[in-house]
């Protein structure tokens, strides 16, 4: 494998070409018209131009990757996540050209694209899963029969679904009807699928997710779990490894699990398995994402593992060298997605030039960074900037780290969602442990972020003109 072509953009793409470049392999970035002077093209030893700026015209039209990558005797694609990284069409059409795709079979990314097709497949590996139907349904009386013996709330999904869209959850029978029809319309408008099934809703859950990588020789290991239950919009913000409340027991039971569902699709390379975690710590199957995920760095930092790295490895057919017991956790990792969202305003998007953009350095900081000062942020893609990520030996130390470093992050033109994950790692009920995904619905008020800042900005305010007035008395003292 001499050379790889990263069918991604910002920060993942770079993520990915470090750590070829690291293995001596040359890299190709793909870029569309926006992105011509984005930091990930520079850093590539070769680009290629795919299309327009809307990803439909460029970053989703995989025949032209292809194409793009035939022409330039690439090796190998490293799809990064998001746009193609879950699309099995995509990776027969690397496979079918002669290049191989970092990333797992074809049938492991169809099998659990769909939720359905993914809790059919571990049905007969004893794996707990939230009580409800395993089959698609638009029937809304059939609903109410099912929902009414599993018990309200319920929980609508999309079966095709991801990020939110499509769920419903439903208190009371009235309003089963309503919520059921528009359900199945954003899921067909989303993924082109109304499918929709219908589950037990876990009123308090945790989301936590088991890491796994799988070689061809047979070896399926686990790499410990992620806490993503800090969420908004049922969207990831802030991730963390390990989890606060996982025992070891607990963890090699959700581990051997995760491994189980693994093996249920024959998957190869990196995986993340999703669970629930109700109040009283069980755990239940959610789904598996088929790619890299944005969190990956926390485990990595808290295993010492190159997980891109491994992927590549086992993507060229080498074996895994290490065994489950060679696996240990060292430190405590927090991750916090940098997203060009404004926090003070429901979190929507904010677009704009970043006239001051300056990342946070120091022992224990981490910045995964795919912009730079003086560049606008596209309306085209999602808003991620960076992740900034804390590492220290304790989860005390950890979340002291990244406040300093939210502190040291310098962005003005767009808003962030730096503030937030301030507000996040003050806050009593995460600095104990004890929260669940309802976390912002429970505990976020944007009035009261707004005032801290103001709070805030009066007392540099008031530092710097301390320090202006004593730099003003020392000049006037006398020789």
């Amino acid at each position: 494998m001499a050379k790889i072509l990263v069918a991604n953009r910002g920060e993942i793409a770079i993520r990915v070409m470090k750590t070829a470049k690291k293995m001596g392999i040359k890299t190709v970035a793909v870029y569309s018209t926006v992105d011509r002077n984005a930091p990930h093209v520079k850093f590539a030893d070769e680009a290629v131009w795919i299309g327009e700026s809307p990803s439909n015209q460029s970053y989703l039209l995989g025949s032209k990757i292809v194409e793009a990558a035939k022409s330039l005797n690439v090796d190998a694609i490293h799809p990064g996540y998001g746009f193609l990284s879950e699309n099995a069409e995509f990776a027969d059409a690397v496979r079918a050209n002669g290049m191989i795709f970092i990333g797992p079979e074809s049938k492991a990314i169809h099998m659990m694209g769909s939720k359905l097709a993914a809790k059919d497949a571990v049905k007969a590996y004893d794996i707990p899963m939230v009580p409800g139907i395993d089959e698609a349904i638009t029937d809304v009386a059939k609903a109410k029969k099912i929902a009414i013996e599993i018990g309200f709330p319920i929980l609508i999904k999309a079966s095709a679904g991801g990020g939110g869209k499509g769920m419903r959850v439903v208190e009371k029978e009235e309003d089963l009807e309503s919520q059921m029809t528009r359900a199945i319309s954003e899921a067909t408008s989303a993924f082109g699928d109304g499918s929709v099934f219908i589950e037990k809703y876990v009123a308090s859950p945790r989301h936590i997710e088991i890491q796994v990588m799988a070689d061809s020789h047979g070896n399926t290991l686990y790499l410990f779990e992620r806490e993503c239950s800090i969420q908004r919009r049922h969207q990831k913000v802030v991730e963390e490894a390990p989890s606060a409340v996982l025992t070891p027991e607990l963890r090699k039971r959700m581990g051997e699990a995760a491994v189980k569902v693994a093996q249920a699709c024959d998957y190869l390379g990196a995986g993340t398995v999703e669970f629930l975690l109700d109040e009283k710590h069980n755990f239940y199957f959610l789904e598996m994402n088929t790619r890299l995920q944005v969190e990956h760095p926390v485990t990595e930092l808290i295993t010492g593992l190159d997980l891109v790295e491994l992927q590549i490895r086992v993507a060229r057919g080498e074996k895994l060298t290490l065994t489950q017991d060679d696996l240990r956790i060292k430190g405590h990792a927090m991750e916090l997605r940098v997203y060009a969202e404004d926090p003070l305003n429901d979190f929507l998007p904010s677009v704009g030039h970043l006239e001051v953009y300056q990342l946070p350095v120091g022992d224990g900081i981490r910045v995964d960074n795919g912009f730079e000062q003086g560049m606008d942020v596209p309306i085209y893609y999602d808003p991620m900037l960076a992740k900034l990520i804390t590492y220290g030996a304790t989860r005390e130390e950890s979340i002291q780290l990244m406040i300093q470093a939210i502190d040291a992050y310098q962005v003005k033109g767009v808003s962030t969602t730096l503030p937030f994950g301030k507000f996040v790692m003050e806050h009593e009920a995460f600095r104990s442990g004890d929260f669940d995904t309802h976390f912002v619905k429970k505990y976020y008020d944007a009035e009261q972020l707004k005032v801290h800042q103001e709070q805030e900005a009066e007392i540099a305010a008031m530092v710097a003109l301390q320090q202006y007035l004593k730099d003003q008395n020392v000049l006037r003292l006398p020789n």
